[in-house]
Parts: C-alpha cells; sequence; structure tokens
C-alpha cells in the first residue's frame, strides 16, 4: 500500500506524467515458459507504475498446457491406495507447483486458484488411513480369534490363569520388584535364580569372606562377628534362620557348635554363656599344614553354592512341568532356560535347617536344692549347717500358709473398700476435680507462707502470689489453675487466708502467725473426709 502511494505521488509531481508510458524496469533473469503462471489479476488504475512481464511464448518443439491444466490431478491417480502419489501431491511436489507458489508469492500474494486444488491430495489421505486402520484392526481380531481356538485344542491353559498363577504370593505379599525379578533381568532367558536364592547367595559369600578371614588368623569364629559383618557389607539384616538356610543348601561348608569360654570384648556377652562357633570344613592333604581359605577356595564354594540353588529350582520346574496338560519332560542336560508360565520368584523360601542349641542349665533358688547337688562335695559340718539354713528358712512359710483361711477379713473392712469403690464408680468430674485440688493444698499453703515470708508484705495481689506460686510449685501449673486452688483454700481455711477486692484488683492476706503445720494437718482431714463421701 505504500509503495502505491509512494509511486503515485511521483507520478503527479512528475510533468505529463498522465501521458508519458512508465518506463519497463529491467529483467535480471528470464523466466523459463514452464515456470509462467498467469493467476495474477490485473492492476487496478491505483496500483503502481510496474508493468506485469506478457508470458514467454512456447517453442515450437515444446508445447505446455496451461497452469490449471498442468496442477490438476487426473482421476487415475488417486483412485487407489496402491498407486503411486500424484506429481503435484505433497509427498512428491513438482518443480512446478513451487513456480506457481513463487508466482502467487510475487504477485501481490493473492491466492492463486492452482495453489488451492493442490490440497485436493489430503483429503484422499486422510480416507486411505482410516481404511488401513479398520484392516488393521479386523486382521487384529482374527488373529485372537485363530490363538484363542488353537489354545482350545492344545488344552493349555489361558492367559488368565496364568496370570493367576503369577499373583499367587508365597507367605506374604512380595513387592513387585522381588516377583518379577526374573522377567528384568539383562540378556537372554536362561536359568535365572529367584530374588531370594540370589540375596540368600550373596549372603553366603559374605558369610564366607568374614569366616575366611577369621580362620586364617585362627581366631575363634562366632555368630555375633559374623553377624556383625555381613550386615555391614550388605546392609540387610542376617539371623540365625539364614545360617539355617544356608546349612541345608550347603550342608558341607560349616561345622557348628556350642562352646563356653570364648574370648570376647563385649560387655553383653559373659565369657561362661555358650555361644554359637563356625569351622569351615575344608579338605585337608595328607602331610600338610592346616588348610586356608583361600581366593580359589572361596570361589569354588560360592560355585557349589550356586549349583545347589540351580538344583533346587529344577526340582520345583520339574514338577510345574508335570503338572501342565499335557505333561511334560525335559531331560536336566538340555534345559537351557525355564517354562514361559512358570513363576520362577513365586518358588517356596528354603526351610532352615537345625543348629545347635546352648544345654539346658538348671539354677539352684534355693539351700535345699544346693545341698542335694553338693552334698558329696561338702564335709559333714557344713552340710549340717546348710540343712539347718534350710529348715528355718522353710519354717516361717508352712505356718502362714496354714494361718491365712482361719483369720478372714472382717465385714466391717470388707464394706469400707466396697463403698470406697463404689464412690469412685459414681463420682462425676467435678468432684474428681476437686479431689485433686484438696491433695494439692497442704503443700501449696507450706508455698504461699514462704512466698509472705520471703516478700514482707502483710499483703499481696492474686497475679503477683499466683506468679511467685507457680515459679517455686515443684508441678507445671498455670497461673489460672493455681487461682484457683487459692479460692479454694480461702474457701476451707477463711481465718488463715482472706480474699479481699478492691477497686479491680484482689488482694490476698495471710494470718503468719498460725501454726503451718496445724493448718497442713487440717487440711489434709478435709481432703481425707472429702474422699469417703
Amino acid at each position: 500500500m505504500a509503495q502505491r502511494r509512494l509511486t503515485d505521488f511521483f507520478a503527479r509531481r512528475r510533468p505529463g506524467g498522465s501521458a508519458t508510458l512508465p518506463r519497463a524496469k529491467p529483467a535480471w533473469r528470464t523466466p523459463s515458459p514452464a515456470k509462467s503462471a498467469p493467476c495474477a489479476a490485473a492492476p487496478g488504475p491505483g496500483s503502481s507504475r510496474k508493468r506485469t512481464r506478457p508470458p514467454a511464448e512456447p517453442t515450437r518443439d515444446e508445447r505446455v498446457p496451461p497452469a490449471r491444466k498442468r496442477l490438476k490431478l487426473s482421476a487415475d491417480a488417486v483412485s487407489g491406495p496402491s498407486s503411486p502419489a500424484a506429481p503435484g501431491s505433497p509427498e512428491h511436489p513438482s518443480p512446478q507447483s513451487k513456480e506457481t507458489k513463487k508466482a502467487a508469492r510475487s504477485a501481490g500474494g493473492r491466492p492463486c486458484l492452482a495453489v488451492q486444488e493442490n490440497k485436493v491430495p489430503s483429503k484422499v489421505t486422510l480416507s486411505e488411513l482410516k481404511s488401513c486402520l479398520q484392516r488393521a484392526q479386523e486382521l487384529g481380531a482374527r488373529f485372537q480369534e485363530l490363538k484363542a481356538s488353537a489354545q482350545k485344542d492344545a488344552g493349555e491353559p489361558s492367559a488368565p490363569e496364568d496370570e493367576g498363577r503369577l499373583e499367587e504370593p508365597c507367605g506374604e505379599q512380595m513387592p513387585a520388584y522381588q516377583r518379577f525379578h526374573a522377567l528384568a533381568q539383562p540378556g537372554l532367558p536362561g536359568l535365572v535364580l529367584p530374588y531370594k536364592y540370589q540375596v540368600l547367595a550373596e549372603m553366603f559369600r559374605s558369610m564366607d569372606t568374614i569366616v575366611g578371614m577369621l580362620y586364617n588368623r585362627s581366631e575363634t569364629v562366632t555368630f555375633a562377628k559374623v553377624k556383625q559383618g555381613v550386615q555391614d557389607m550388605m546392609r540387610k539384616r542376617f539371623e540365625e534362620r539364614n545360617v539355617g538356610q544356608i546349612k541345608t543348601v550347603y550342608p558341607g561348608s560349616y561345622h557348628f557348635r556350642q562352646e563356653r569360654f570364648v574370648p570376647t570384648f563385649k560387655d553383653g556377652i559373659k565369657r561362661s554363656d555358650y555361644q554359637l562357633t563356625i569351622e569351615p570344613l575344608l579338605d585337608q592333604q595328607a602331610g600338610s599344614a592346616a588348610p586356608q581359605l583361600t581366593a580359589s577356595r572361596l570361589l569354588q564354594r560360592r560355585q557349589v553354592f550356586s549349583q545347589n540353588l540351580v538344583a533346587r529350582v529344577r526340582e520345583h520346574h520339574r514338577a510345574f512341568l508335570a503338572s501342565l496338560n499335557p505333561p511334560m519332560e525335559v531331560p536336566e542336560d538340555q534345559l537351557t532356560r525355564w517354562h514361559p508360565r512358570f513363576n520362577v520368584d513365586g518358588v517356596p523360601d528354603i526351610e532352615p535347617a537345625e543348629l545347635p542349641q546352648p544345654p539346658a542349665v538348671e539354677k539352684l533358688t534355693t539351700a535345699q536344692e544346693v545341698l542335694a547337688r553338693a552334698r558329696s562335695l561338702m564335709s559333714p559340718r557344713m552340710e549340717k549347717a546348710l540343712s539347718d539354713l534350710a529348715q528355718r528358712t522353710a519354717e516361717p512359710s508352712s505356718p502362714r500358709e496354714e494361718q491365712a483361711p482361719e483369720h478372714p477379713c472382717p465385714p466391717q473392712i470388707r464394706a469400707k473398700e466396697a463403698q470406697k469403690q463404689l464412690a469412685q464408680m459414681t463420682r462425676r468430674p467435678e468432684q474428681e476435680q476437686r479431689l485433686q485440688r484438696l491433695e494439692r493444698l497442704p503443700e501449696l499453703a507450706r508455698v504461699l507462707r514462704g512466698v509472705f515470708v520471703s516478700e514482707r508484705k502483710p499483703a499481696l495481689t492474686m497475679e503477683v502470689a499466683c506468679a511467685r506460686m507457680v515459679g517455686s510449685y515443684r508441678a507445671a501449673m498455670s497461673p489460672g489453675e493455681m487461682e484457683k486452688h487459692l479460692q479454694l483454700l480461702s474457701e476451707l481455711l477463711p481465718d488463715w487466708l482472706s480474699l479481699h477486692r478492691i477497686r479491680t484488683d484482689t488482694y490476698v492476706k495471710l494470718d503468719k502467725a498460725a501454726d503451718l503445720a496445724d493448718v497442713m494437718e487440717q487440711l489434709a482431714r478435709l481432703a481425707r473426709a472429702e474422699e469417703t463421701l
């Protein structure tokens, strides 16, 4: 728009501009006959001085049809999805369509009819996609029907049964990373161990390392030492149950005993206590020194333990194959991976073997038991002294047992106890709170007198008195609660403590001449009388 106005301005200002024809702009390049697209409208009277270049005449050898006919697709190009894309389609844009777009942009930005006709292939492509998607869904449904019929003919369990078998917990419900541990292993599928079996194998490796270090130093290996070391290495709990599982899997790995007087440096364990000792079982060659747990032996024992674990899983796998319909049987030497529907992580836990337990030690509690045990080791004089002591300790107990039924409780005591229990059961919360305050009054009276003595004043305001008593009382109490105690104290002993209301303040006045012991005794008597009501 600005270019038009600027051109009109110069045309009007130049003398004789209306009669003089505008000079043609020199052409920088010669367009080819195929690139001409006469789709721009003729310039109006208010347009610029530039003239449109006339289309080049096609030569005798090259007859080019108009642009509209060149860009229009034939019916055969869009008839079927198997036909190749049209030359003017978005997949294979032709140079003619590119030049047509350039011509449209150079003609003042007006849309061209040939460019609009290029949008036809997009509708055809969308319909093709819908038909292909519908065809794929039909093929998928057909595949599922064929698969279901094949499984039914073969007699294999269906997918829901397999899912239920995988979801069956072994004992407690395990987390997903344990139940599906075998499925998440990298590499090709093989004879993968369950998660709990792999943890047990790692425990055996850590235990064998700790035992080897202590055994090579000729140190007595106890379960307490091994437990601490394994837990530090694995960051997991290691208990005697895990040791029993290791013994079940690899019975010839260790020899367990219960021993006493084992050197220990812990305060919680006495030398006289029995401790579980562990000794590795190693093959000793004739004429050689004491064997040691070297790195090669550790690796060999670890391989044996892993093979034993795989053998246990093989047994469960064999039972699973026998339960199929029809049953399957695979030679052990040809088995390279588990059955696809075999739940590896669902195999049961390994039952722990029994470990040696400390012997039962009898504890002597009376002098008669000591005398019966050590009668053969004592002299006659010591035996007589112990027998006299046993008789003296046994005499007071028997008369009491015989006299107990002869002196039953008086009926008055029982009636009083029953009345007290009945009062406690039927007491209201307000009465219970009043009794608690009455029990605190004797001590609060002593604290209050000490406050008056330290202040050396005949009367104190309620705020000052409560603040001083809250700071001196042994239990935590708010100033408002302390004020209620002082009001109750003045109600019970008005001659000793009195409250005076003057303007907006309340003053507390105490009789310092009264005996504090009598006051405390009187308050205790009132509390007991209130409790019996």
